[in-house]
């Protein structure tokens, strides 16, 4: 399959600090690619170099087959950032043909573009159109939503996507969600930077995790996943368990890890710990279990073995 995009050993410095650090990796044509990491870990410069907002001081970078300062590729990039910036006094409809004709789209047919995107993403109602309103009369919610379609109205080849879930009710994440699994179908390239690992297990086919600027590991999710496989449990509890339980848990020659959400738990077994004797040992810690299950390693899992803790806030990565 062809690549996307490209990196090779790229390296990129900020006053004696190195953001990056001799970065490579590929992301395949078609697919949908997530680059995670904790606060600081450098995916935010990583995708400004690849638009080629900032330079590398190493390496090379290859967009859509081309150096990313060939004139006119960038043209074939959408591009989400993190920090949304509209227009706020602006017409909806407006913002929106503004952001496409910077990406040379034609007027031609441009209206009727807007209206179809619009009406995807619930702003066309019986009630009101709201591409006609202002941009500050939308929610936090619709003004991201108006933001992301700005970013694919010119049909870009790949798309950047960063923390893309950000402030999104479920319904909104929903639907975006809906659209990048559309991007791919239609043979589209979709790279985004998360903090919610839930979301890039769900929509990624392979993923990169880098931390302190350097790769900790890239490929596949289910070959990630299989590689770390075999001494993760998955716990469910009836009723939320006692402190011996927890005392259990906290015991580093059964469990090397526990992740805790109320009556549910994942934990990584120690080494050469056995299952069995986990079992036994919530029973006897008075554990009303419904769910005792030797799983795959999630990604969140994985995150906190390659990289630790740090930067790790309520189970969740850090976006920068």
């Amino acid at each position: 399959m062809a690549a996307a995009l490209e990196l090779s050993h790229v390296t990129k410095r900020f006053d004696g600090h190195v953001a990056v650090s001799d970065l490579s990796l590929t992301v395949p044509a078609g697919s949908v690619y997530g680059l995670l990491g904790p606060n600081g870990a450098g995916k935010t410069t990583t995708i400004r170099m690849l638009l080629n907002l900032i330079e590398p001081d190493e390496g090379q970078i290859r967009v859509l087959g081309e150096s990313n300062s060939t004139l006119g590729v960038i043209d074939r990039v959408g591009y989400l950032p993190e920090e949304r910036g509209l227009y706020k006094k602006m017409q909806v409809r407006r913002v929106l043909g503004f952001l496409a004709e910077l990406k040379g789209v034609s007027r031609k047919g441009l209206d009727k573009r807007i209206d179809e995107w619009l009406d995807r993403f619930g702003l066309i109602t019986p009630e009101r159109n709201w591409g006609d309103a202002k941009v500050d009369e939308l929610s936090r919610g619709m003004q991201q939503k108006v933001q992301f379609i700005g970013t694919l109205l010119h049909d870009p080849e790949l798309v950047l996507l960063d923390e893309p879930f950000s402030g999104l009710d479920p319904i909104n994440a929903q639907a975006l969600k809906d659209a990048v699994l559309d991007l791919r179908e239609r043979g589209r390239t979709v790279i985004f930077s998360t903090h919610l690992m839930d979301n890039a297990e769900r929509l990624c086919d392979s993923v990169c995790i880098i931390a302190n600027g350097k790769k900790v590991l890239d490929g596949e999710v289910t070959a990630v996943r299989e590689a770390h496989s075999g001494r993760s449990v998955a716990l469910g509890f009836l009723v939320h368990p006692p402190p011996a339980v927890e005392e259990v848990l906290r015991d580093r020659t059964l469990v090397s890890r526990a992740d805790d959400s109320n009556r549910s738990s994942e934990v990584e077994l120690a080494t050469n710990a056995d299952p069995q004797l986990l079992l036994r040992r919530l029973i006897e810690a008075g554990a009303q279990l419904e769910r005792f299950e030797l799983v795959r390693s999630s990604l969140h899992q994985i995150f906190l073995e390659t990289v630790g803790a740090n930067g790790v806030d309520t189970g969740v990565v850090g976006d920068e």
